[in-house]
């Protein structure tokens, strides 16, 4: 899956785990880039904790 950045992260983040929201080439997905959460999930998914300004910071850019 082809990821792009569309908010989060910091830019001064050089080790790649700021939490970060990215737009996906599969029609209406985003992927997430977060915190793990202790949470039992299917062995397919994940629960991840991300800063709230950085949802508000997706919604602003996908014109939400």
């Amino acid at each position: 899956m082809k990821l792009s950045r569309i908010a989060g992260g910091d830019p001064e983040c050089r080790s790649g785990d700021c939490p970060t929201v990215y737009a996906t080439d599969k029609d209406g997905t985003i992927a997430i880039q977060g915190f793990l959460v202790d949470h039992k999930t299917p062995t397919t998914e994940a629960v991840v904790a991300v800063p709230e300004e950085v949802l508000r910071e997706a919604a602003r850019a996908l014109g939400w």
